[in-house]
């Protein structure tokens, strides 16, 4: 039965190396939200969007996400998908549409410090390397990483969840 593999954690994590090394290793496909919302709507993003321009489009984003993402598992490959699901409501949907379809989902966690974090996003900001989809300014870094909520107990006890340890 094919599997998804979902990496989770704050801005600045490692979520998107991961998740592409991951992608690789197990020649499964690599959805990430941000390259979706990159390509799709930021070039059309007005003058002082706010969060909710992007939310609103994010959850849109994640709904195709997942339509192509079931039309691969029921193929048989599994997925690994890198969707900004911050908060434990959005995983939990998530795990309700898994669970409905059929599913198993595996959990990566990646944190890192948050002096680390901003680091690492500076440098992707400047170097415009493979995990760049758009800049981020230290607004939405502090924005995001107040979004972050890690698994509690519960969602530890009732899903696979790995926690990822990077350098």
């Amino acid at each position: 039965m094919a599997l998804i593999h979902l990496i989770e954690g704050p801005i600045g994590a490692g979520k998107s190396t991961y998740a592409r090394a991951l992608g690789d290793r197990l020649g499964a496909p690599y959805f990430c939200l941000d390259e979706w919302i990159a390509r799709l709507f930021i070039p059309d993003r007005p003058p002082g969007a706010d969060a909710a321009w992007y939310l609103a489009r994010k959850d849109r984003c994640v709904e195709q996400i997942c339509d192509v993402a079931l039309a691969v598992l029921r193929a048989g490959k599994d997925v690994v998908l890198e969707l900004g699901l911050l908060r434990s409501a959005d995983r939990a949907s998530l795990y309700e549409w898994a669970d409905e379809a059929g599913f198993e989902v595996r959990v990566y966690v990646l944190d890192a410090p948050l002096h680390i974090r901003r680091e690492r996003i500076r440098l992707r900001n400047l170097e415009r390397g493979p995990t760049w989809s758009v800049d981020v300014t230290e607004e939405m870094f502090e924005r995001s990483s107040g979004w972050w909520e890690p698994p509690d107990d519960t969602e530890y006890a009732t899903r696979t969840i790995l926690d990822i340890e990077q350098a």
